[in-house]
């Protein structure tokens, strides 16, 4: 079949098309939930292109396209920062389901890291001639172009963090065809880098939505408790259009609060609120309120809790009162469906199973998952910590790398800025130490911190032994000056001796703040049972948990933990036959679904923490 120029309505200056992390073109589209939206999740015809013959080169140029169309089904008409897209058949492609990815739903794309291209058609009448359009994507594993009606709307960078892109000029009434490259190769320079140990999902992960907006709408806003108030709600707001000067009304009915501010020559205005008695945002007691935002040309409303979260001393102070974090970590994988989880309902089943654990808190490990789990968690009465993955070893004196990780972080912050529930920003896992990466996650944590200063900054980092003593285990990185928390990971007894080490174990902490464990554990195959020296048996799992609960207690400043890992997940790292399989067994919940041994030891350790008076607010 010979190629067909789509013909759609110029776009903006193609020389500002460079490759970005960021969306290109359009303005800041947050709180995506919080708006009307037509979605387009459903089956999309798929090529996958494991050559990247989607694009030419520059020598297959100087062949005629119409009559030998060597490039593939796609052809840009000059290299990949063309806006420009000869888009062949897909009449006869396959399809896959949207969200979703690739390699659990075709056996023959299992391993499958590589590029493969998207098409879904797509009918759209706007409900207003002046009003303007915006497609946007929850997320896409890992690097994404993105075309519509022939024209490259922009390239994205990242696998877990929403973009968008506007569309009003480019969008008919029928028969648009939205063209997207998504390539899920793993690269020295990227976040995370080559080596990692998770399953590399490709594939277009989360919702992908229409969202209609007046001319001019509120591109953004943020609600919290002003720092140092209990009473007190301020707030911004964003306006993104012509009539960026208008006033602002906020109401929040449930309190019976309302005010109104002035937007500046940018769009941007503030307000605060004052209430007499404002019910505070806590796990016993998740209190939502209906937050209404209107101006003159556009409306939003959104649920949102209100509260503090500090630390003080060893201790992290949640509305004033000592918590104590009772955790788990969980990777965004659907063990009883397979695959990346996305939706609400695997959501549901992923917290709903930490709440089993009589857990307060949950650690999504190692990157940023679906916003259905920060928004049941609001509604859940579940602190959550989130992270971006700077994964172990990274190019840390790489300025794009650096760039990239930024952007991923401030995204994600962007995304959740009002989730109540959300209490730390994580900006790295298992780093070794060195003045580089020192200096690389430094930035981070100014980035953090320049966005958003009411949240605890994090990162789990490793122990070190004394030399002198292996029973001696010391926390004294360097980094640590820099964090809120002090998070560390460490498996004694799985990757460090046997259980009966953590009886022996001794520690030296240098910093005078909170100690959170970010994981612990040991892998069991559910079902295998032995006594509790034969590895990978439920028995040794649930001794190691028993021993290593009775060893934390005895570190100085101990304030929560999230051992690894809720539910086993799959990893390309873990071969071993007729025991891992492809799977990480850390979890406490099968592949299955079934839970292990060491699951009630957790709770049974959590239901005494709860009562013991170490959780007042939890």
């Amino acid at each position: 079949m010979n190629p067909k120029t789509i013909e759609s309505p110029a776009v903006l200056d193609r020389t500002k098309r460079k490759s970005c992390s960021r969306p290109i073109e359009s303005p800041t589209l947050a709180k995506a939930f919080a708006r009307k939206r037509v979605s387009l999740n459903g089956q999309w015809q798929y090529i996958v292109d494991p050559y990247d013959t989607g694009y030419r080169d520059y020598h297959q140029q100087l062949y005629d396209t119409a009559t030998n169309p060597s490039g593939g089904y796609f052809l840009d008409r000059s290299p990949r920062d063309s806006s420009e897209l000869i888009e062949y058949s897909f009449d006869d492609s396959p399809t896959l389901n949207v969200p979703g990815d690739w390699n659990s739903q075709d056996e023959k794309l299992f391993y499958y890291e590589g590029t493969v291209w998207y098409r879904r058609k797509f009918n759209f009448k706007k409900s207003a001639a002046q009003n303007r359009l915006f497609v946007y994507f929850g997320a896409a594993n890992y690097e994404s172009d993105v075309y519509l009606n022939g024209k490259k709307l922009g390239k994205h960078v990242g696998g877990f963090t929403p973009f968008s892109y506007e569309i009003t000029a480019l969008v008919r009434a029928t028969n648009n065809s939205l063209v997207m490259r998504v390539n899920n190769q793993r690269t020295l320079g990227a976040v995370p880098t080559v080596n990692t140990d998770w399953w590399n999902y490709g594939g277009i992960t989360r919702d992908v939505l229409l969202i209609e907006t007046p001319a001019t709408f509120i591109a953004g806003f943020r609600v919290q408790l002003k720092p140092g108030s209990t009473n007190i709600i301020e707030g911004r707001v964003q306006l993104d259009g012509a009539q960026k000067e208008q006033t602002i009304r906020v109401a929040i009915s449930d309190l019976k609060l309302s005010a109104e501010a002035r937007t500046d020559t940018n769009g941007l205005a503030h307000f605060e609120l004052a209430a007499k008695e404002l019910p505070l945002w806590s796990p016993l007691h998740p209190s939502l309120n209906t937050v209404t935002i209107a101006c003159d040309t556009d409306q939003i409303s959104d649920r949102i809790g209100f509260r503090t979260i500090e630390t003080r001393g060893t201790n992290v102070l949640l509305n004033g009162e000592p918590v104590f974090l009772r955790g788990i970590s969980i990777h965004e994988e659907n063990p009883l469906r397979g695959g990346r989880a996305w939706s609400a309902e695997d959501a549901r089943l992923l917290l709903g199973w930490a709440k089993d654990l009589n857990c307060n808190f949950v650690r999504l490990a190692h990157y940023p998952h679906s916003e259905n789990m920060a928004r049941l968690a609001d509604e859940m009465g579940i602190m959550v910590w989130e992270e971006i993955p700077v994964y172990w070893t990274i190019q840390w004196t790489n300025a794009e790398t650096l760039q990239l990780a930024q952007s991923q972080l401030e995204e994600l912050i962007t995304r959740d800025q009002n989730r109540a529930s959300v209490v730390v920003w994580s900006v790295a896992n298992e780093t070794p130490v060195s003045a580089e990466r020192t200096s690389f996650l430094k930035a981070l944590v100014d980035s953090a911190r320049s966005a958003d200063g009411t949240r605890l900054i994090s990162a789990a980092m490793e122990v070190r032994s004394d030399p002198d003593n292996p029973d001696h285990k010391i926390v004294d990185d360097p980094f640590s000056e820099f964090t809120d928390l002090l998070s560390f990971n460490q498996y004694i007894g799985w990757y460090d001796g046997t259980p009966d080490k953590l009886d022996r174990v001794t520690w030296t902490i240098k910093y005078a703040k909170p100690v959170f464990i970010s994981e612990f554990g040991a892998d069991a195959k559910q079902g295998l049972h032995g006594d509790s020296r034969t590895r990978f048996s439920e028995e040794y799992q649930e001794d190691l948990y028993r021993r290593t609960l009775l060893m934390l207690q005895r570190i100085p400043g101990f304030t929560g933990l999230t051992p690894w890992i809720l539910c086993d997940f799959r990893s390309p790292r873990r071969p071993l036959p007729k025991i891992q399989d492809g799977w990480n067994r850390k979890g406490l919940i099968g592949q299955n679904g079934a839970r292990k041994k060491a699951f009630a030891v957790l709770k049974k350790f959590y239901d005494k923490m709860e009562t013991s008076g170490r959780s007042q607010t939890g």
